[in-house]
């Protein structure tokens, strides 16, 4: 047996041999972004423009749905009939569709991620479906046919059939394609039961309170995107991850029974029909002031007094250039209702229903939600929805066009996304940090605002230094679906920090102007990432290609220091070391002696006060291999008290305790400066 030396100045030394070594090469510094054969096919058919805006035969499916649903509380069943307008608006005949059965992951028998469901159902039982009024025999084994022949036999004939039904993604082989630029329409009935339960784990796992209230999401047959980069989306769901949906028109009635409120996307198109004289004229003044109005109250329950009488009523819903619908419905809902003021647009009314028993987690829910919808409307665009509805009930903090699943807890994250993806589409089971991550980063400003505060975002970026080389952390262009244990940082944290980062590179006004101009280009269309890299390079006038490479396909970091501070008659020279792959600008703070000759003024430095200065070399510096570089200061004699690199804390550093000149007992082990200080 070998013995080894495991003490920690072993380990230590071999750690910085290995360092050393990897140091001696010349630092490569990728400028590209890679390019899949998915998107030069876009952009080879025009689809896709390198400016990041829409190409020229820029297209997309469009799907309309009308949908009868009733819910028979006692079994917990939801039971439902559909027809799907599918507007085949591609350059391609479709043979086949791809259905999403999302409620499928209920059953105990398909695949899931990290999720668990409330309860195992029989999912989504399909009975019935119908392609141009042709019956598919859902008994018969799946098979398309259309394949070539062997020894110059015939192609035997499509048939039409499906497979997948237990599973959440099913295909239809068509035995007719859907011709380019035409229209098919899909028949579907179905029935699926609501899981519910202690057991759940997870956003969408669980949809009902016991028998008394109800959430269903995903709880309708889909069609799956059909897109210019990929055709059908065929990503399974595997419930932590989201969507990738075709936008449409839905024309939804919902059977329940009376005196059961229904909540839910779109615009409410029978009110004398499901609700009281009483309610009707509250709802009439809600968008008269900022008041939260009660339009049905806790005393008022049952049919007659929550809603109008009857034994079953049935709630009409439309709601138009929309990804999806999603409702919720008790026996003692509460309902206010209150107003926001968008820009160009003016009032849209926001609603809220709840349990008696919560309303406190509602208390400060509309005047959140209000300043959301404004803020959002102002740094983005205006809110394109004609409502918003906050629902009650075990999801609380998710998404759906027109509709949040949430309290005033998460009440601003969850309208974000009314921007993304439900205004812009962007594919989440892929890239979900175009969705969640976008929303993160304007929740930090939507917060400060809120507080009266202005944004901060000193910080974020440097941060990302400490989690750079962890193996558990998937780049963010590695698919969300599958992005592992650290799928939340991936999705969610990560896009911040880097944002942080291009703030310190362009400024952060400038990053908020280019995505609020991305997000108009893009509006209820399907960005990829390719659009927003190369939107923003345009917007920015800027090639970031660099940034973007290394932040979007890689884990790695600047890890940046001060190497050294030398000084003679021609300046000071400040040598700046970056070990990390990722490269970024050189920014230092310099602060200056307070007595001396006058200060000279330098080509690249902003005085921000009598003697402080701050100093910036471009990320070109990096583009020929180096390592160190020598930063030359001259300010005409005046001598140089301290220099700090990346004062603002935005560039990922492993060690920014190196960052500062000269080093001082505080700057090892402890911060010697604030970020921005």
């Amino acid at each position: 047996m070998m013995v080894v030396d495991s003490t920690p100045v072993v380990a230590q030394k071999a750690a910085a041999a290995a360092l050393q070594m990897q140091n001696s090469y010349p630092r490569a510094i990728r400028r590209d972004v890679p390019l899949t054969n998915a998107i030069r096919r876009a952009f080879d058919a025009g689809t896709r423009d390198l400016s990041g805006s829409p190409g020229p035969s820029y297209w997309q499916l469009e799907t309309d749905f009308t949908i009868q649903a009733r819910l028979d509380p006692a079994t917990q069943v939801l039971t439902g009939t559909e027809t799907i307008l599918i507007h085949n608006n591609s350059t391609a005949a479709l043979n086949e569709i791809v259905m999403r059965l999302d409620h499928n992951i209920f059953r105990g028998l398909v695949p899931r991620g990290t999720s668990v469901p409330a309860e195992n159902t029989e999912g989504m039982i399909v009975t019935r479906l119908a392609v141009n009024g042709a019956e598919v025999n859902l008994d018969a084994p799946a098979g398309g046919g259309g394949g070539g022949g062997r020894r110059g036999g015939t192609s035997a004939p499509r048939q039409l059939s499906v497979s997948g039904l237990d599973q959440t993604a099913a295909r239809i082989s068509l035995a007719s394609p859907i011709a380019p630029q035409s229209t098919a329409t899909l028949e579907v009935a179905w029935h699926t039961k609501l899981p519910g339960g202690s057991a759940g784990q997870g956003h969408r796992m669980t949809q009902r309170w016991d028998d008394t209230l109800f959430q269903p999401t995903q709880w309708f047959p889909r069609l799956a995107k059909y897109d210019d980069l990929r055709g059908w989306d065929t990503q399974i769901y595997l419930g932590p991850a989201e969507f990738y949906n075709n936008f449409g028109k839905f024309d939804v009635r919902i059977d329940v029974p009376a005196g059961w409120i229904v909540s839910g996307t779109g615009v409410l198109q029978n009110p004398e029909q499901v609700l009281t004289a009483t309610a009707r004229q509250r709802l009439s003044t809600v968008l008269d002031s900022d008041a939260v109005v009660t339009i049905v109250g806790p005393d008022e329950i049952g049919p007659g007094q929550a809603t109008a009488a009857g034994d079953r009523l049935v709630w009409h819903f439309v709601a138009d250039k929309v990804n999806d619908f999603a409702w919720a419905t008790a026996k003692k809902f509460v309902w206010q209702a209150t107003r926001a003021t968008i820009p160009t647009k003016g009032p849209v009314p926001i609603h809220m229903v709840f349990l008696p028993d919560r309303a406190g987690l509602f208390a400060n829910a509309g005047p959140i939600t209000r300043h959301a919808l404004e803020f959002y409307s102002k740094l983005w665009a205006p809110y394109p929805f004609p409502q918003l509805t906050l629902q009650d009930g075990p999801s609380a903090g998710m998404e759906y066009p027109m509709v949040i699943n949430s309290n005033q807890g998460a009440a601003d994250h969850e309208t974000g996304h009314q921007w993304w993806p439900m205004m812009v589409g962007a594919n989440e089971t892929y890239y979900g940090w175009m969705d969640e991550g976008f929303n993160q980063y304007m929740n930090i400003l939507s917060g400060a605002d809120r507080r009266g505060d202005a944004p901060n975002l000193n910080g974020p970026g440097q941060n990302y230094g400490r989690t750079s080389g962890n193996e558990d952390e998937a780049a963010m262009m590695w698919a969300a679906n599958n992005a592992g244990p650290m799928y939340g940082f991936q999705t969610y944290s990560k896009t911040p920090l880097m944002l942080s980062m291009l703030g310190g590179i362009v400024g952060d006004e400038a990053v908020q102007r280019a995505m609020s101009d991305y997000t108009k280009a893009w509006a209820f269309k399907h960005p990829s990432p390719w659009d927003y890299i190369f939107f923003m390079n345009t917007a920015l006038k800027q090639d970031l290609n660099w940034f973007w490479y290394y932040w979007l396909w890689t884990t790695e970091s600047v890890d940046g220091r001060i190497d050294g501070v030398s000084a003679d008659a021609g300046g000071t020279k400040v040598f700046v070391r970056q070990d990390g792959a990722m490269p970024s600008p050189i920014v230092l703070k310099v602060t200056l002696a307070a007595t001396g000759p006058a200060v000279k003024a330098m080509a690249n430095a902003t005085m921000t006060d009598a003697r402080t200065a701050i100093v910036t070399w471009p990320v070109d510096v990096w583009f020929d291999g180096r390592r160190t570089f020598e930063a030359v200061l001259d300010f005409g004699g005046r001598s140089i008290e301290s220099v700090t690199l990346d004062p603002m804390c935005r560039f990922p550093d492993r060690d920014p305790d190196d960052n500062v000149w000269p080093t001082t007992a505080s700057s090892r082990g402890g911060r010697a400066y604030v970020c921005g200080g």
